[in-house]
């Protein structure tokens, strides 16, 4: 009999941990996204496109892209340490993959805040792992404006 308690015990220790470790998985994606999206800026401020298109899925094969990132990472060069002032996140909680739009603001040292929209992968999913994958970064928006359909 005591056995048995004890057995229970363990199976329901073991199942939470288990269960603790797949949503503190889930819930670290947000971070991830923060990440990835932070260094996407940082690159752009510095005029780096080169560092653009290696961050953005499959930009090394887009003409578009690289063009894109060309124009931007010229037109929004910053002097200073950026600074991410808001980033919504692209989703919610999630235990699957998702796909989505994530609105920034950031700043450069003392310049003025510069707003941008990244469409946002979330792929894979708690079991296998989740991972972030920037598809798309939009030009520069009103700061008061929301993200475009297309970019």
């Amino acid at each position: 009999m005591r056995w048995l308690r004890l057995l229970t015990i363990a199976a329901a220790v073991i199942v939470f941990l288990l269960l603790s470790g797949l949503l503190a998985r889930a819930f670290s994606i947000d971070g991830a996204e923060q990440s990835a999206i932070t260094r996407v800026v940082q690159a752009e401020a510095r005029g780096d496109s080169g560092g653009m298109i290696k961050l953005i899925q499959h930009c090394v094969n887009s003409p578009f892209c690289r063009s894109r990132a060309r124009a931007d990472a010229g037109a929004l060069r910053r002097a200073g340490r950026v600074s991410i002032l808001e980033l919504n996140p692209s989703a919610g909680f999630s235990l699957v993959s998702t796909l989505g739009v994530a609105r920034v603001a950031w700043r450069a040292g003392s310049s003025l805040p510069v707003v941008q929209c990244v469409r946002v992968r979330r792929a894979g999913n708690v079991i296998s792992g989740l991972s972030v994958q920037l598809l798309e970064i939009s030009r520069r928006i009103n700061t008061g404006a929301n993200c475009p359909n297309q970019f």
